[in-house]
């Protein structure tokens, strides 16, 4: 399974808040070399769900709306994340052996474990080397 892009650098975003406290978005995108509209949309759904928020004007800025220990990366994956791994999981999904494949309950159970896995951490179990980090983000 891989995540999406969009759900990677939403976990990017928060990590770099985690870390710096407040930032913006031009400073996110090039300290990750990520194309800025991509870092817009990105900042704008974690705000919609309430990870970050937003203060403009003087001594403004992008940071989190709830301290790391509160962001479970289960929560936050399954809020940026399509789980149709495969056509038999969409509702419309038009697979002729769906009715007797057994593929999709063993794709089902590996999907489980791997979200019952991101249940048990946050984003403080993320920041663990936080100065590392901080070292990384600054080249």
């Amino acid at each position: 399974m891989q995540l999406t892009s969009f759900t990677d650098y939403s976990l990017r975003v928060l990590i770099f808040l985690a870390i710096r406290k407040k930032s913006s978005i031009a400073v996110i995108a090039e300290s990750y070399g990520v194309s800025k509209n991509h870092i817009v949309k990105v900042v704008h759904n974690l705000g919609k769900l309430g990870y970050i928020k937003t203060n403009q004007g003087r001594g403004g800025g992008i940071s989190l709306a709830m301290s790391p220990e509160n962001i479970n990366l289960k929560k936050l994956v399954v809020q940026t994340e399509n789980f149709y791994i495969v056509e038999c999981f969409h509702p419309q999904g038009k697979c002729k052996i769906a009715s007797v494949c057994k593929l999709k309950g063993i794709l089902y159970e590996a999907q489980t474990n791997f979200l019952n896995t991101l249940e048990n951490y946050s984003l403080q179990d993320v920041l663990h080397n936080e100065n590392e980090i901080k070292q990384l983000l600054d080249e």
